[in-house]
């Protein structure tokens, strides 16, 4: 078990008092350089600044966001738009997927909103290129009745959840090659004489139909982020009002994801992994509540620090004590496919905890993220307030801004921010691949004042891109054997292969200027070649068959 970490707050002012919005803080040297991604909830732009502050690129949208965008591996943005449907009428709701590519152009446009269901907060990429989205699902009172919820309990609709995987096709088209329901994966213990009924306690791989039901509440669930691994092919949710992060199975077919047995896990749809909140599947107490309204459940990237452990955000809203939030990173028990069935479900403890206690009187309502960084380090974005801090494993801050993007447009500095909200930030860094070919010259802040940023200075890397014609890698397409012939500026590199959702799943040092690669132990799908040094890199496209 890793060592659970108490905090203190360490705050080393590196700006004048003056400044309220933009960087409030910069240490240099203990950083981990590159760029952050951000959409202001109440602007239709999504900025990428570097960690002095400054816009290296921004994208418009016809939509506000709804909520989550992303880079992927070949520069295009993905980005969640707001499409003000009246009928899911809550915190989160999206109803528009897009790809917009590094000149602005939508490149598609996917609607996902009527009067039965609609996007909301967050989507994921998949590796061979279609994405995961998480949508509302509109259920009558009467359906809800039938199913065995407590009559007294039920509004005139119950939102359930539903994933979708949806290829993209054409500009505006999709086709829904996979999908799980949430209503399918349901117990009950009110009603015998209904479907579903059962003993909730010694049925945890589904979901109690009553817990946290109530005749005022539609939005029931309220799944509030996704996530993919590819390794165990699962999927990961977070449900904000079951305070709860779940994990299903994704080698299931559609038919399968309905029912209970097969897939690699054999159990069908059914939930492998649940942790956050034991009420709600009837073990424990109060006491053994961990998670209060939580975002941004993740599984951390291999290559980095607690890689495969999953981290979140936890919003701490109603929490037993008083109200602060924590970045928690917990190990999950996994064997194989599947979860070691002790119930609760383990750990008992999250193995990293950043603000256990409260000791640095940080609190976000809701919304809000984390990431784990290469060099230990941890961004999190205060929602609510706009603001991104990172901190050193150690728990010492050492680098905040403030967004100043409101609902009024941009602040001037020295305007005490509101309205500032941001669904969460993500860290990119400087060798991504998906800036490949593309010029990062930092410009203004976005707030167009630079009297603080000017004296900002980073160590991001300058890499000259090698023309692909002194190339040769083949085949492409490729099946069993990847050869790779390189120029002779290349000895002495890295060489990694990124999947389609930016993961690293191979890497090696380079001595030689021919080498080889056994695709065979990868999935199928589109990769991204990345050979880099000190002064050159390249970055290619692969196709495994």
């Amino acid at each position: 078990m890793k060592k659970l970490f108490q905090f203190a707050f360490i705050l080393i002012w590196s700006v004048t008092k003056s400044q309220t919005i933009g960087l409030i803080q910069h240490n240099a040297g203990t950083l981990d350089d590159g760029y952050i991604l951000f959409a202001p909830i109440n602007s239709n732009t999504t900025y990428l600044i570097d960690k002095c502050g400054k816009q290296v690129k921004t994208w418009n949208s016809n939509y506000k966001p709804g909520q989550a965008v992303y880079i992927l591996p070949d520069g295009t943005l993905l980005h969640t738009g707001n499409a003000n449907n009246t009928t899911f009428n809550a915190g989160g709701k999206g109803g528009v997927i897009e790809k917009i590519d590094w000149n602005g152009n939508v490149t598609w446009s996917y609607t996902l909103s009527d009067a039965t269901k609609c996007q909301h907060h967050d989507v994921k990429a998949l590796p061979n290129g279609n994405i995961l989205v998480i949508a509302w699902e509109s259920k009558t009172n009467t359906q809800a009745i039938a199913q065995g919820r407590n009559p007294s309990l039920v509004p005139s609709t119950v939102w359930s959840e539903q994933i979708l995987e949806i290829q993209p096709v054409g500009a505006t088209g999709g086709n829904i090659v996979w999908e799980w329901h949430l209503w399918d994966h349901m117990i009950q213990e009110y009603d015998n004489s209904k479907p579903n009924y059962g003993t909730v306690a010694s049925n945890p791989q589904l979901i109690n139909l009553n817990y946290n039901a109530s005749a005022s509440v539609t939005d029931w669930i309220h799944m509030n982020a996704i996530d993919y691994n590819p390794t165990l092919d699962q999927i990961m949710v977070s449900s904000h009002n079951f305070n709860e992060i779940w994990i299903i199975d994704h080698s299931t077919s559609t038919t399968q994801a309905a029912s209970h047995t097969n897939g690699n896990s054999g159990k069908g749809g059914d939930i492998l992994y649940r942790w956050g909140n034991p009420l709600a599947y009837n073990i424990g107490t109060v006491a053994d509540k961990k998670f209060f309204g939580q975002h941004n459940a993740q599984w951390i990237q291999n290559g980095l620090p607690f890689a495969n452990d999953i981290l979140v955000f936890n919003n701490g809203n109603g929490r037993t004590g008083g109200n602060y939030s924590t970045v928690e990173i917990i190990e999950p028990p996994v064997n194989g496919y599947n979860y070691t069935n002790t119930l609760p479900y383990l750990p008992t403890a999250a193995s990293w905890i950043y603000n256990s206690g409260n000791p640095n009187s940080y609190y976000a309502q809701n919304i809000s993220g984390a990431q784990q960084l290469s060099n230990g380090n941890v961004l999190m974005c205060n929602g609510p307030s706009g603001t991104f801090t990172e901190v050193t494993n150690a728990g010492t801050q050492v680098w905040k801004y403030i967004n100043p993007v409101a609902l009024s447009g941009i602040l001037s500095q020295g305007t005490a921010p509101a309205q500032n909200l941001v669904f969460r930030c993500s860290f990119y860094a400087n060798t991504y691949s998906g800036f490949t070919g593309h010029t990062l010259t930092p410009g203004n802040t976005i707030e167009n004042s630079n009297t603080v940023s000017d004296n900002c200075s980073l160590t991001l890397a300058n890499t000259n891109m090698v023309n692909e014609n002194n190339l040769v890698i083949y085949p492409n397409p490729v099946k069993n054997v990847l050869n790779i012939n390189l120029p002779v500026q290349f000895t002495s590199a890295n060489l990694t292969l990124i999947n389609n959702i930016g993961q690293t799943v191979y890497s090696t040092a380079i001595n030689s200027n021919t080498l080889s690669i056994n695709v065979n132990q990868f999935s199928a799908g589109l990769y991204y070649l990345k050979v880099s040094s000190d002064t050159n890199q390249f970055v290619k496209k692969i196709i495994i068959e």
